[in-house]
């Protein structure tokens, strides 16, 4: 059997979740926005789906907009905080976000609204005193993801947001890769805008939601009817929207598991380091959510790894799974100060709740074996 370890690109559904999705697309068809018995029928359906995704956040339901995932959410919120305004406005972001989010504060950009980017540390993790300085009468927004999808770092939103709240500047949140990993409260945040998307902790593909706190003025991104708080005209999957509720319910009723990624990830990491020479955890001197760990392996380059864990029976990836393919190295790692050698010899490994003991010792084994054959087969010097 194969083992799984590429959960932050995406992750398998959970079973709730499937069978809400498969139940719900055969019995709920009515139309939410009809007033009929089967249009009732699934508003509520659509509604309770809310609640359980409001509930994961400690959020409100009237501030859940449904939505097709994280790429969709980032895109709404940035455009929509930034088309509030009459005229370009200055937007705060960092170096590592993800290409969602990147794209449009460049996007933006061209269109003359004026950029900050702010670099992280060695460790991955954006100093918030950086972000704070860089704030000025005329910034309008400022968006920080929560956890990097690449490293896992957790970064400071919750001492920027706090200042940002202080002085009338909206700030957005990507979430993807913090939902179901480690506990979120908007609340605790204080966040403005925040992004998640369903298939990031066990839930479908094309389901996400945008967290939009009341009296942000968040301005609609489709128009055509009133759906989603006219934010998002459209008739709402509400099969998809369901079993992206099952999956953070699941969240919610799986707290033991979820605190359990950390043990399963630490017993990984030490395996690793204390079996092969020349190994490091990138990231590993910051706070991470507990699943995803950066490693590199010197000598070895990142592609030669991920083929030859797949022929292991392994799924891990060379970086973030929009970013897979390019040659360059990880963006993120090359900001971290990590050089080209290095970024080119690093891969991501992220597990999930469901990971088991014998998985993770199965891979450290199949990691050693793999890393020694691509040694021998170039020759490689093991450098520290």
């Amino acid at each position: 059997m194969r083992i799984y370890f590429d959960n932050n690109a995406t992750t398998p559904m959970h079973p709730s979740a499937v069978e809400t999705l498969t139940t719900l697309s055969a019995e709920v068809f009515g139309n939410p926005s009809s007033v009929h018995f089967e249009g009732r029928k699934a508003k509520q359906v659509l509604e309770d789906a809310r609640d359980r995704v409001a509930a994961l956040l400690g959020a409100e339901s009237k501030d859940i907009v449904f939505t097709s995932g994280g790429t969709e959410s980032n895109n709404a919120a940035l455009r929509g905080v930034v088309s509030n305004g009459s005229e370009c406005c200055h937007i705060v972001t960092t170096t590592i976000e993800h290409p969602s989010v990147t794209a449009v504060v460049a996007d933006l950009e061209v269109q003359g609204h004026e950029v900050t980017r702010i670099k992280p540390q060695a460790s991955g993790r954006v100093d918030a005193d950086e972000v704070i300085a860089a704030l000025r009468p005329g910034t309008r927004l400022v968006t920080m993801m929560l956890a990097n999808n690449e490293t896992g770092v957790i970064q400071p939103v919750k001492e920027v947001a706090e200042v940002c709240r202080a002085r009338g500047i909206l700030f957005h949140t990507d979430a993807v890769q913090a939902i179901g990993k480690t506990p979120v409260s908007v609340a605790d945040l204080g966040v403005d805008v925040l992004a998640l998307a369903g298939h990031k902790f066990h839930g479908p593909k094309g389901a996400g939601a945008l967290w939009v706190r009341g009296g942000s003025g968040l301005a609609g991104w489709v128009i055509g009817g009133s759906q989603e708080r006219r934010r998002r005209a459209g008739t709402e999957a509400v099969p998809l929207y369901a079993a992206l509720g099952a999956a953070a319910q699941a969240v919610l009723d799986e707290q033991d598991l979820v605190l359990g990624m950390e043990s399963m990830r630490d017993r990984l990491e030490e395996a690793i380091l204390g079996a092969i020479d020349g190994s490091v955890v990138n990231g590993k001197d910051a706070a991470r959510v507990p699943n995803t760990t950066n490693l590199r392996i010197s000598g070895c380059d990142s592609e030669s790894m991920v083929i030859g864990l797949d022929l292991e029976g392994i799924s891990v990836s060379g970086g973030a799974a929009c970013g897979s393919g390019r040659v360059e190295g990880s963006h993120v790692l090359r900001e971290m100060g990590v050089s080209l050698e290095d970024a080119r010899s690093s891969f991501r490994i992220s597990i999930c709740r469901f990971t088991k003991k014998d998985e993770i010792d199965q891979f450290v084994g199949a990691v050693v074996r793999v890393a020694a054959s691509v040694r021998a087969s170039t020759g490689a010097a093991v450098t520290a």
